[in-house]
C-alpha cells in the first residue's frame, strides 16, 4: 500500500485564508478532493494552478458538511479516504502511521488520531506499544474511512447542514457492528472553530449555535424519538429564552442574538423544520 491508495476530501466554505496550510501538508503524491461551498472559480483556478493533486469541485451554494462531504466521497475510486476540515495540518508520518495500522486491524470502518480535543495535544503518547482503541465514535476533523464498509450504511445523513453528522455516522455504524478506532500513531493538528476567513467570525458563530440546537435535537429525535428528544432539549430552550430576556433588558445585542439564534434553532427542530439556516455572509 502507498499513498496513491488513499484520496482525502476537504469541505470548505470560504476558507481562502487557510486552506492552503491544510494542502501545503499532504503529500504532492496523494489524490486531494476539494469541495468548496461556493460559486468561486477564482479559488477553483488558483488552488487547482498551485496544486496538482488538488481537484477543486464548486457546489454552487453552502450545502454544509454533511451533503458536501457526500459529493466528495461519491467521487472517490480508492480503497480509502481521509476526511479533513481546512483547518487541520498532517504531521509528517501521519499517512504512513495509518498504513502500518491497516496491519493490525483491517477490518474496520473509520480510523482517527488518538487526540481528539485541543487540551489534550500534550498528551504524551508512547506509539510504539499503544495499540488502537475501539471507541464509539470520533470527531468530524479527521476521519480515515474504509469505503466498502459503507456499502450498506451509507455516508453522511445529509438532513444535518452542520454539527451531528459524523456522531450519526458512527451511531449506525456501531449499530451494523462496524469498527472505530483511536490511533495513538497517527498525528493530524487542528486548530478548531477556524475553517473560514476571520472577516466572518460573528455570522458563523450564529450559524454555529443555531445548527447545534437543530442537530442536538434532531439526533436525538432519530435515534431516541420524539418524547425523549424534547425532553432533552427543554434545559436548553428555557435556558436561551431567559437569556433573550436577561440580555435584551442589559442591552447587549451581540449575546441576545446568539441566545436567539439559538432559541431559533431549537424551535425549528422541534416543529419539524428542515436545518434551513444559513449564514449571512
Amino acid at each position: 500500500m502507498s499513498i496513491k491508495d488513499i484520496t482525502i476530501v476537504i469541505t470548505s466554505f470560504k476558507s481562502d485564508e487557510i486552506i492552503r496550510n491544510c494542502l501545503n501538508s499532504i503529500d504532492r503524491q496523494c489524490h486531494v478532493i476539494l469541495v468548496e461551498n461556493s460559486n468561486n472559480l477564482e479559488l477553483k483556478k488558483s488552488i487547482e494552478r498551485e496544486f496538482g493533486n488538488v481537484e477543486c469541485i464548486l457546489t454552487g451554494e453552502n450545502f454544509g458538511y454533511g451533503k458536501a462531504n457526500n459529493i466528495g466521497l461519491k467521487k472517490v475510486k480508492t480503497k480509502y479516504a481521509l476526511i479533513l476540515n481546512p483547518d487541520t495540518t498532517l504531521e509528517t508520518f501521519a499517512l504512513k502511521n495509518f498504513f502500518d495500522t491497516i496491519k493490525q486491524v483491517s477490518g474496520f470502518a473509520i480510523m482517527a488520531p488518538y487526540v481528539q480535543d485541543k487540551k489534550n495535544e500534550n498528551i504524551k503518547i508512547d506509539n510504539k506499544n499503544s495499540s488502537p482503541i475501539l471507541v464509539k465514535n470520533v470527531k468530524g476533523f479527521a476521519m480515515f474511512l474504509n469505503i466498502p464498509e459503507f456499502n450498506e450504511i451509507g455516508f453522511f445523513d445529509e438532513n444535518f447542514f452542520f454539527y451531528f453528522e459524523e456522531i450519526d455516522l458512527c451511531k449506525r455504524l456501531t449499530s451494523n457492528h462496524k469498527k472505530i478506532y483511536l490511533v495513538p500513531s497517527i498525528k493530524i493538528n487542528h486548530t478548531g472553530g477556524q475553517s473560514h476567513n476571520e472577516s466572518i467570525n460573528k455570522a458563523m458563530e450564529l450559524s454555529r449555535n443555531w445548527h447545534w440546537m437543530w442537530s442536538t435535537f434532531n439526533y436525538h429525535k432519530k435515534h431516541k424519538g420524539f418524547f425523549v428528544s424534547f425532553l432533552i432539549v427543554l434545559p436548553k430552550l428555557g435556558s436561551a429564552i431567559f437569556k433573550v430576556i436577561l440580555y435584551a433588558l442589559l442591552m447587549n445585542r451581540e449575546k441576545k442574538e446568539i441566545y436567539y439564534h439559538r432559541y431559533s434553532g431549537l424551535i425549528n427542530a422541534i416543529i419539524g423544520k428542515s436545518s434551513w439556516y444559513r449564514p449571512k455572509v
